[in-house]
């Protein structure tokens, strides 16, 4: 496996982390380790100082960070965080929609807006230069299957597109 492999994942963990647990375990791309609940729970309670390090070191190593976007993800202070980071670390960014992905309760979600075209994030004119996924479908499992079988293609080209970066 190449390193345009080596991926940080960045999302809205309380939304779509169990819309997204199978993605996670699919070792369709290598991926920071996954906290569980417990310490995410542990995690967050060291305030926004704490994550942001844990996100800094995460990031370590990795060549492309994949935002994965539910419905509130572009909202997310962290989110914009680790999008920052992995512009100024020259990283590849790759964005891949998850609301049409079912959660724990078996429903799927509201499509979310594009998280690199938030104000916060800083991006400018850069943002429409990302890639961005929308899985087709409307089937959980065959979106599932779709994104799966892409991820290590998107990120490949995510992280040969740091030069725009530059």
């Amino acid at each position: 496996m190449g390193m345009a492999r080596h991926v940080f994942y960045a999302l809205h963990y309380e939304a779509d982390r169990s819309r997204i647990a199978g993605l996670l375990q699919s070792h369709a791309l290598e991926a920071n380790p996954e906290l569980s609940q417990a310490d995410w729970a542990k995690l967050r309670r060291g305030g926004e100082f704490a994550t942001r390090r844990w996100i800094e070191e995460q990031l370590k190593g990795r060549s492309c960070t994949v935002v994965l976007i539910g419905t509130h993800t572009a909202a997310r202070p962290l989110v914009h965080y680790a999008i920052q980071r992995s512009r100024q670390l020259h990283l590849g960014l790759l964005g891949i929609y998850v609301h049409g992905l079912n959660d724990n309760r078996g429903l799927p979600s509201q499509k979310g807006e594009n998280a690199f075209e938030h104000p916060e994030c800083d991006l400018g004119s850069m943002s429409g230069k990302i890639p961005v996924y929308d899985p087709p479908g409307t089937d959980s499992q065959m979106i599932y299957r779709y994104i799966v079988d892409n991820m290590a293609q998107w990120a490949d080209e995510a992280a040969a597109l740091t030069r725009i970066w530059s």
